[in-house]
């Protein structure tokens, strides 16, 4: 193992979801393999790897649009930042506080140049709706929905570590799948943390879904969603099972699976990196307050005969996303039960990296998503 002697390595938060910013002195090569040596050391009573400090540049796999993108996010989240302060913390609000942070967060994401950014390159019109008793967003590209896609829809669940994200990180969701894939997307504000605790927002899912099915037939429903979204999707899937209604006729899980999103390996570099409710364990997010921790409609993936019954999935990460492990895994359960399931996983880049439309590896996304749900959905 080769070591320098200074290294460097600064985190930000990005927008509304999160893209790793770091930055280098020097660098760490690691010989694959290595159990004992130099300042890396093994706890031979349960195998935990003490590692020293670690240099993470930027991948060589990284094409120069790309390593511009995340030059520009380091810019955009410091005018981010700036602009955020006008808003208290969730981290640190009570049920009576919450409705007016997101009320104030909402306001400023709506005059963000991410904002402005998202809709000009994806032109959509939204409509508020209440379906089902839940309020929802609905998403229709300006182009108009194509004609394969009249009797189809997409139920969008946002991420937002079930504490906040609607009408910010579900607009980033729901618009460029509604303006590539000319289909309807409807977005859920689902109740969420710290007002309400699991399963509100399986219930909220349920209501909608129930509503939908007046008017579409179950196989031609797809439901999506990253981060808190990409669980919340999985829980969804299994509520419904609960309930004995319909299965969806295709899912997506992205940035995040079927387990509580910093589970595995990945989930340790993510608790060094962010640190905070969002990236604790499920015991210290308010949502999950009083949740068993092996409960199957909270986390799918602790029961086999739960995800058997999956419909056709496609579970999206990245190799710097703190999530990447629960998505792994949840794939793998997928696929050893005899699930279709698709697994993409983008090179360097963090967690929710689609998010922002500068990526071109964000346009993949969109384009996959798509032919995903065209595939799959009824026709």
């Amino acid at each position: 193992m080769k070591q320098t002697d200074s290294v460097s390595i600064t985190f930000r938060r990005f927008g509304y979801g999160l893209v790793i910013s770091i930055v280098i002195i020097g660098g760490t090569t690691f010989v694959a393999g290595t159990a004992h040596t130099g300042n890396l050391s093994q706890n031979d009573a349960d195998g935990t790897f003490n590692l020293p400090a670690v240099a993470l540049p930027p991948s060589s796999f990284l094409d120069d649009e790309t390593r511009a993108a995340l030059r520009h996010t380091r810019d955009r989240a410091d005018d981010e930042a700036a602009s955020r302060k006008a808003c208290p913390s969730m981290e640190s609000a009570d049920a009576s506080q919450a409705p007016a942070i997101r009320k104030c967060e909402t306001e400023v994401f709506y005059k963000s140049a991410l904002y402005r950014r998202i809709h000009d390159r994806y032109p959509v019109s939204m409509i508020p709706k209440t379906t089902g008793g839940v309020y929802t967003e609905v998403f229709t590209p300006t182009e108009g929905i194509a004609s394969k896609n009249e009797n189809r829809v997409l139920i969008n669940v946002h991420g937002g570590g079930f504490i906040d994200g609607a009408r910010m990180s579900s607009h980033l969701e729901s618009i460029p799948i509604a303006s590539v894939g000319r289909i309807k997307v409807i977005s859920i504000d689902y109740r969420q943390a710290p007002e309400y605790s699991f399963p509100a927002a399986s219930e909220d899912v349920a209501a909608v879904y129930r509503e939908l099915l007046k008017t579409y037939k179950a196989n031609n429903i797809g439901i999506y969603g990253c981060s808190a979204g990409g669980l919340l999707t999985a829980e969804a899937v299994a509520w419904l099972q609960k309930e004995k209604l319909p299965m969806p006729g295709a899912i997506g899980m992205f940035c995040a699976g079927a387990g509580y999103w910093t589970e595995g390996d990945s989930g340790y570099i993510g608790k060094a990196q962010y640190g905070g409710i969002v990236w604790g364990t499920m015991r210290d997010n308010p949502y999950f307050r009083n949740t068993d921790p092996n409960n199957p409609l909270a986390f799918p993936v602790r029961s086999h005969t739960l995800m058997g019954k999956f419909p056709p999935s496609i579970l999206i990460a990245a190799t710097r996303d703190p999530a990447l492990s629960s998505v792994v895994h949840t794939h793998s359960v997928l696929i050893s039960l005899g699930v279709d399931a698709e697994l993409h996983v983008w090179e360097g880049l963090g967690h929710a990296f689609f998010l922002d439309p500068d990526f071109p590896q964000s346009r993949e996304v969109y384009a996959i998503t798509v032919k995903f749900f065209d595939t799959h959905l009824g026709k």
